[in-house]
């Protein structure tokens, strides 16, 4: 399953590390975890945050099946999207339930709302 979230005023970095916790409070493991950070053309403070996290099931081999990915790109002072594809098999939909649950409790007033 995928699920697509956009966000107005949201540090990537806070969703980077509140997802990573989140994910892991659900019993999962980080497989990959990067936050890069490029500058903004033409202005020399602004900058675009690029997140990918993956994760696996506790207790399977490092070769173990990847769960579930998440990218997060976004800057601070604009808009941070959020993209995360789950196996249904190995991330089942109540797992999933309960990760929208929290991260909606923490950011749901920042998601930008399509009309």
């Amino acid at each position: 399953m995928q699920v697509r979230k956009v966000y107005v005023g949201v540090n990537p970095g806070l969703l980077f590390d509140e997802l990573k916790e989140f994910v892991q409070k659900q019993g999962m493991v980080i497989d990959q975890a990067k936050l890069e950070t490029y500058p903004v053309p033409n202005d020399s403070s602004s900058f675009v945050h690029r997140g990918t996290l993956s994760f696996r099931i506790a207790g399977e081999s490092e070769q173990g099946k990847e769960c579930l990915r998440a990218h997060i790109v976004g800057q601070a002072r604009t808009e941070t999207k959020l993209i995360m594809d789950t196996d249904d098999q190995l991330f089942p939909a109540d797992k999933l339930s309960r990760l929208q649950e929290d991260l909606d409790f923490i950011f749901g007033s920042y998601e930008a709302r399509g009309d």
